[in-house]
């Protein structure tokens, strides 16, 4: 078998989609370890952040549609910028909602603010679903622009955007673990462990949540941004709670919180399961029961991670106690 016929066979080409789709997830576990991980915040609205960056990356990524489009696709804005433009924009204007959602509820209970932040992301999903005119409705948009798609061969291009996503992730990866390893990150521990006592020794417990707050919420919009580019088409669909948020939340617990590998590991550990369970219930559902298979996937899968989290409770690879290396 030539290389070019393995490059191009039908079993590579899948695993390098879930590579890309697993890697892009894995920003969304490094986004919540900052809040959760490093910080304490229970941040279930990761959805939110989720849609936003996706349709931020869109938006100014896409051109106004014209001719017969036009008739069929609304949107506020079509900027027709370059791929690294919708990434910044995308991580910019989450940084922002992230900063103006965090102003007045960072203050409340951890309960209330797992409250208040689902349904935060509810509601923007739904305003991006109900708002025709900001993008599309519940239609959603298409089109949405592949970077470098024109400059390789079609039967290639998943090489090429692994390779994006791969150096992203790596990139946010390295940058996390060394903000988490300052001063400034030995603060966020300080506050998830004790609140009260971080600020007795004058740290100011609002404004290091707040910083968290907008820094996990810019690495979700990257993520989103990613997704976008990556599908080509988006909708208000895709940002359910379900896929946007409670996914997410088993990949971090699963690798480890607190822990940047962990939290990479974990996404890459659950997405194999999330796709290897589809194997196994086709084998396992007779035919004939096909409406089951989806309700025997989730059993499968709730089923090994209650024995992951029996057996190994802080994760597959747990929190690293760490001191500066100086």
């Amino acid at each position: 078998m030539t290389i070019e016929a393995i490059l191009t066979s039908g079993i590579l080409n899948y695993l390098i989609g879930f590579l890309i789709v697993a890697g892009i997830y894995a920003l969304f576990s490094l986004g919540l370890n900052v809040h959760f991980g490093g910080t304490g915040l229970i941040n279930f609205g990761i959805a939110g952040f989720f849609a936003i960056g996706a349709y931020t990356a869109a938006l100014v990524t896409k051109p106004l549609p014209t001719g017969e489009l036009a008739v069929y696709t609304q949107q506020a804005l079509g900027l027709d910028q370059p791929f690294l433009v919708g990434v910044i924009a995308a991580a910019a204007v989450c940084g922002l909602v992230a900063l103006l959602i965090g102003i007045p509820t960072l203050r409340l209970r951890e309960d209330y603010l797992a409250i208040a932040t689902i349904g935060i992301a509810e509601s923007i999903r739904l305003v991006f679903n109900n708002e025709e005119w900001l993008a599309n409705g519940s239609k959603g948009l298409v089109g949405i622009p592949r970077p470098f798609y024109d400059q390789v061969a079609p039967e290639y291009y998943n090489y090429v955007y692994l390779g994006i996503v791969v150096l992203t992730l790596a990139v946010v990866a390295v940058l996390l673990e060394r903000l988490l390893r300052s001063p400034w990150g030995r603060v966020l521990r300080s506050i998830r462990e004790d609140e009260v006592v971080a600020a007795a020794y004058g740290k100011n417990v609002f404004a290091f949540k707040l910083q968290a707050l907008v820094l996990g919420a810019m690495v979700m919009g990257v993520g989103g941004a990613l997704y976008a580019h990556n599908a080509g088409t988006i909708s208000p669909g895709v940002f359910e709670p379900v896929f946007g948020t409670f996914i997410v939340w088993v990949m971090l617990i699963l690798g480890g919180s607190g822990n940047t590998k962990g939290a990479i590991l974990g996404a890459f550990v659950f997405w194999a399961i999330w796709a290897g369970s589809q194997f196994a219930t086709d084998a396992l559902v007779p035919h004939e029961f096909n409406s089951r298979a989806p309700h025997v996937r989730f059993l499968l899968i709730e089923t090994l991670l209650v024995l992951m989290l029996l057996f190994r409770p802080k994760g597959i690879l747990g929190e690293e106690r760490y001191v500066s290396r100086l």
